[in-house]
């Protein structure tokens, strides 16, 4: 492993689903699916869900920390679990489907436990943070199949993540944490409104319905482009109108 990159050990239930979040984000190196925090050696996944073993589903990141601080990816971490869940995840019951954080060094011990006592007294959740944080232990890879999961298998991946109640719980419990005060800061009191809480601009007094400069329209809180300026036309409505958009598939309400 290269000298600067480093590795963090997450719990989070099926770790079909813990893999995508991570993988995405840039400074991630790779992201292994496998077993840990049990008794017996080179377990195979069957052993492991029989709960003979005492390991855990987990995920094992290298990751260059100058790219991706540990701190964030123990924000991400909470995002795709419930911490509250002290018997499994979602549909997935059983000790080998607990939550853990797994640490490698003194720092990360201490920026995760901080992490868990932040969430905890932000009074997000109403019962108790169940999510443990563990020393790490010796880390065994999981088959080849379970390697990518959700790369491999797309569709069955998808099915999975709605039906075991995963993407719901994710939806209701995460949608605006550690964004939500962020974007307080950045929006005026109209833009925060209208992209956070639905509200809709007055017709005829707000920014760009009578815009008549070149350019393309964003989203104000991605940046995702959406509109360019040859396809604005009046439409009498008094919000900014356009025939189309630049690409139709990636404009999402």
């Amino acid at each position: 492993m290269t000298e600067q990159y480093e590795v963090a050990t997450f719990a989070g239930g099926c770790f079909w689903c813990m893999v995508k979040p991570f993988d995405e984000q840039p400074g991630i190196i790779k992201v292994v699916s496998g077993y840990t925090g049990g008794h017996k050696e080179n377990p195979t996944y069957k052993e492991v869900c029989s709960e003979t073993t005492g390991h855990y589903e987990a995920v094992q990141i290298t990751f260059d920390p100058e790219v991706f601080p540990y701190e964030k990816l123990l924000e991400l971490y909470w995002l795709q679990i419930d911490p509250t869940d002290a018997g499994g995840q979602f549909a997935d019951r059983g000790d080998s489907y607990r939550t853990a954080i797994f640490y490698h060094n003194e720092h990360q011990k201490t920026l995760a436990e901080e992490s868990k006592q932040q969430l905890e007294a932000s009074g997000r959740f109403s019962e108790p943070i169940a999510t443990q944080i563990l020393p790490a232990k010796p880390f065994y890879e999981a088959e080849e199949y379970h390697q990518g999961y959700y790369k491999k298998n797309k569709f069955r991946y998808a099915m999975y993540r709605r039906g075991s109640g995963r993407d719901r719980f994710i939806k209701e419990n995460w949608k605006d944490f550690g964004h939500d005060e962020q974007l307080k800061t950045t929006l005026t009191p109209i833009q925060y409104e209208v992209t956070q809480n639905d509200a809709t601009e007055p017709p005829f007094r707000n920014e760009f319905w009578d815009h008549t400069e070149d350019g393309i329209y964003v989203d104000i809180v991605s940046g995702e482009p959406l509109f360019s300026s040859t396809d604005k036309y009046d439409a009498g409505c008094g919000w900014p109108s356009f025939t189309k958009a630049i690409n139709k598939d990636e404009v999402k309400e």
